[in-house]
């Protein structure tokens, strides 16, 4: 128990001091890169306003817990999720879980945008050039968590960031790693729970879009002499960008109801680089492991990031034993200032 607890603290100490390096708070609004890291999947999660860091086991947990996928039911498991997010755009993701006995749990993420094609446009064209491009946003991750013991969890996700925008592009790697702590202080039920995401070097866009034609002029030191240069091509040095990291902090509490009715509490503090901080709140009935009802909050205070446009979501899903398969079907729905609420559909099979 003692060497637990020397973990925990290590880790949180770690963690922290990390993240007050990076941190900006919400006056950095806007400028950082890579935002499609922000974008959360899974709906059960997500009906919960990713308030369960500390709590969620399983394949779910790659995005928000890489140490909650240690925890898992079945020897494999594949989750795949869709989202209508704002703006018309669509998220699609898909993972896969593998459960290596003694070893760990090795999973395998894929999330790619679907924005649709967008009308080329020039300075001399600024009607349109009558073509089209697709931008092209991807994050592949790879996951490696284990149970250290019956109550520490530890995990890490690499992932891969590819962005194609017309003719630019830009790569990069971030990292997350993640804790759990379950039955914290010898309370039954009462879990803890640690994630840093996004942590990786800076991203720069470059490619053939970038180059401009230009006709350079000049003059020697002689004023009466100048010069001009048949027209070149010139590379436009686009400025790098930093990796929207955060820090997370969660409890989460399981009370003792019966063999038939369930109950989750959760609660998530998270302390942004690039925006305010923000708190969640969650909650998750589940009747006989069958049915489950969620509901979440997620707010920032005005005086950190007062443009912040989420609020309250809901959820529901169903868990069946098909024989040798575990099915789970969730649904969620998150409500948006200024735009259309988003609406999330999971669907998990267990082998």
């Amino acid at each position: 128990m003692k060497i637990a607890i020397k973990i925990l603290v290590i880790a949180a100490i770690s963690l922290l001091g990390f993240n007050s390096a990076i941190a900006g708070g919400g006056t950095r609004n806007g400028t950082g890169g890579a935002t499609e890291l922000l974008i959360p999947v899974g709906a059960s999660s997500i009906a919960l306003s990713g308030a369960n860091i500390s709590t969620i086991s399983g394949i779910d947990a790659l995005y928000w817990n890489p140490a909650g996928a240690s925890h898992m039911s079945n020897s494999a498991t594949a989750l795949f999720s869709h989202m209508n997010y704002i703006a018309d755009i669509g998220i699609e993701y898909g993972a896969v879980s593998a459960n290596f006995s003694g070893f760990g749990v090795v999973s395998l993420s894929l999330k790619s945008l679907s924005v649709g094609s967008i009308p080329i446009t020039t300075n001399e064209q600024p009607d349109g050039t009558g073509q089209t491009y697709t931008p092209q946003f991807l994050v592949a991750g790879a996951t490696y968590s284990r149970e250290l013991t019956d109550r520490i969890a530890i995990g890490l996700t690499a992932n891969f960031i590819s962005e194609t925008i017309d003719q630019v592009s830009a790569t990069g790697v971030a990292f997350n790693a993640g804790l759990q702590y379950q039955n914290l202080g010898d309370i039954n039920g009462l879990s803890f729970g640690l994630v840093i995401k996004n942590i990786g070097p800076q991203m720069t866009y470059s490619g053939p879009g970038l180059l401009v034609q230009a006709s350079p002029t000049g003059s020697t030191s002689d004023p009466s002499v100048s010069y001009n240069r048949p027209p070149s091509f010139y590379a436009i040095n686009s400025a790098a960008f930093d990796l929207p990291s955060s820090f997370e902090i969660g409890f989460g509490y399981n009370p003792q109801l019966d063999e038939t009715n369930m109950l989750h509490l959760s609660a998530d503090y998270q302390n942004n680089n690039f925006s305010g901080d923000v708190y969640n709140i969650g909650a998750e009935y589940g009747y006989n492991k069958t049915f489950f009802l969620r509901a979440g909050y997620s707010l920032s205070p005005s005086n950190q990031d007062p443009n912040y446009i989420y609020g309250l979501s809901l959820g529901a899903g169903i868990s069946y034993n098909l024989g040798s398969v575990d099915l789970h079907v969730d649904y969620a729905y998150r409500t948006t200032k200024y735009f259309n609420g988003n609406h999330i559909f999971s669907l998990a099979l267990g082998f």
